[in-house]
């Protein structure tokens, strides 16, 4: 015989559900106009207004939690690019198209993002990815991957940048969607290639 569900289970399950479906919502109107309203949120997860506040007190709330999955996301992104494998400059490019796998997929949750917390607060909460790229890079320099003429710090504001730069790029449409991936690869290792005579 199956065990009873009591009710304050059945609300805690309920409650779940309804979690997961405001962010889900939530990710895919921020991706499609970072100016999405809780309204228009709380429509397309299948809940009312009382509920959707009931969970997030605010809009910026909402965003917040939005953005800390997504970058959940991208950190399991990051370990399936397996960058402890192979060598530094390889690894580097398995970690650009995956990040930029993640990206293409949200452009308009980073313009949420940027509009509600600034360039700097998005940033901020890319530290634990962004160190990740550091001990990357720190690992291609010391196996005579990467430069070592420049700050290491510059070379993985400069790869974060780009990443960036494209999405907004692919957002005004100036830069193709399907040619991304691949520009972005190509420009981020030669901002790291050793130049021609230096080690």
């Amino acid at each position: 015989m199956a065990p009873r569900v009591t009710p304050d289970q059945r609300r805690r399950a309920d409650a779940e559900r309804n979690l997961a479906a405001i962010i889900k919502a939530g990710r895919e109107c921020f991706g499609r106009n970072p100016s999405a309203s809780m309204t228009e949120i709380a429509q397309a997860a299948g809940v009312g207004r009382v509920t959707l506040y009931g969970h997030f007190s605010s809009r910026e709330e909402l965003l917040e939690a939005v953005l800390h999955d997504t970058l959940t996301h991208a950190q399991q992104a990051f370990d399936a690019a397996e960058p402890q494998s192979g060598t530094a400059a390889d690894a580097l490019s398995r970690l650009v198209r995956a990040s930029w796998q993640v990206l293409d997929g949200c452009l308009g949750l980073r313009a949420a993002a940027v509009l509600t917390f600034g360039e700097s607060g998005v940033r901020r909460r890319h530290e634990v990815m962004l160190g990740r790229v550091d001990a990357l890079i720190g690992r291609g320099q010391d196996e005579g991957d990467f430069r070592t003429d420049l700050p290491r710090d510059w070379l993985v504001a400069t790869t974060y940048g780009l990443i960036h730069l494209a999405a907004d790029e692919v957002a005004a449409r100036r830069l193709a969607r399907d040619d991304a991936g691949r520009t972005i690869e190509a420009t981020v290792r030669a901002a790291l290639a050793i130049p021609h005579g230096r080690g």
